[in-house]
């Protein structure tokens, strides 16, 4: 099991995190995405190794940017 935590700017509602958290959650092997909206955090738990630049690509799918992160 991987953990990675990434920092999404442009998040200001619940509908945000909810589209960002969609999106994250189709990539294959994530089992889990927390999502804190003041901080912008967005860590994202795997069966293996999930691709930083999957992650990114899915956040950029729902609108938005990873700023920091894995």
């Amino acid at each position: 099991m991987s953990t990675a935590t990434y920092t999404v700017t442009g998040m200001t509602c619940q509908h945000c995190v909810s589209s960002v958290t969609e999106e994250i959650e189709e990539i294959s092997g994530v089992t889990g995405v927390a999502v804190d909206l003041p901080t912008g955090a967005v860590t994202v738990t795997g069966e293996g190794e999930i691709p930083a630049e999957a992650v990114r690509e899915a956040v950029r799918e729902a609108g938005y940017e990873v700023t920091a992160g894995a």
